[in-house]
């Protein structure tokens, strides 16, 4: 089980250098016009600028490809359910009570476009942003909420641990499967309720290793007089500078292209 979303690859890119404000906004805004494309010239768009950036950052696109390796059986179960069951006016296929129409493959391959592009694009994010400019980033975006006693801080804290500990806790997933596959467990079961059965003994030592990593980090956070963010100081202070302008540039003429392709297409 190689998961690698969450994990940072260092480096000098354009995108490792820019601001975690710029990289969160624009992240954000990437993910609604993947969503609002309607054709299939902006998934082409989309899927051009993707590895575009992807190259810019230096990052490599194995390392991306290894972060949708955990959907696969989420896009199995979207083609199927959206080839199955989408009504259309073209029908291709009748097989007994399942009608199969051109519309609902073709919907099919844009929901797996949707889908391998959302996921890609947040991984670039993980892959060239610390915890701790998340952290920040997303901090001083939603610090204005602060002002009604929106938690700002805590909440940008819980979603950093819960991004750093992906990668530990698949790592930690594959090492008790080993461990149960040399007691005899099957995890290549073909029947369903033989693999279900298969899985309880990794989820109780994981469910507990969890608990017992999250008491460390707690102990650890006390133990260094850790208080929330009220009056915290930080090492890095975040500022704009000439990667956030041209990585702000790049994301305009995108969206002026996709936009110009629901016009137009």
């Amino acid at each position: 089980m190689n998961i690698s979303i969450g994990q940072y690859v260092p480096g000098e890119s354009i995108f490792h250098r820019s601001d975690p404000r710029t990289k969160l906004t624009m992240t954000f805004a990437y993910m609604v016009i993947v969503l609002l494309i309607n054709n299939f010239v902006g998934y082409a768009i989309a899927m051009f600028f993707l590895i575009l950036a992807i190259v810019s950052s230096r990052v490599g696109i194995r390392m991306v490809l290894r972060s949708l390796r955990p959907i696969v059986f989420l896009i199995i179960f979207t083609v199927i359910l959206n080839i199955f069951l989408y009504q259309g006016e073209t029908l291709l296929l009748s097989i007994g009570f399942i009608d199969i129409y051109k519309e609902g493959i073709l919907f099919s391959i844009q929901m797996i476009l949707r889908i391998l592009l959302l996921v890609a694009g947040a991984s670039l994010l993980t892959y060239t942003t610390t915890s701790i400019m998340l952290t920040d980033g997303l901090e001083r975006i939603m610090s204005p909420l602060s002002v009604i006693g929106f938690p700002a801080h805590d909440i940008a804290m819980m979603i950093s641990i819960a991004l750093r500990f992906i990668p530990t806790f698949a790592e930690e997933t594959e090492r008790i499967m080993r461990a149960q596959a040399s007691r005899g467990a099957d995890f290549d079961s073909k029947k369903l309720r033989e693999k279900i059965r298969s899985f309880i003994p990794v989820l109780v030592p994981l469910f507990i290793g969890a608990f017992r990593r999250a008491t460390d980090l707690a102990t650890a956070m006390e133990a260094r007089c850790y208080r929330g963010g009220k009056n915290r100081t930080r090492y890095r202070v975040l500022q704009f500078s000439k990667a956030d302008i041209v990585l702000t540039s790049f994301f305009i003429v995108f969206g002026v292209l996709v936009i110009l392709s629901r016009i137009f297409f």
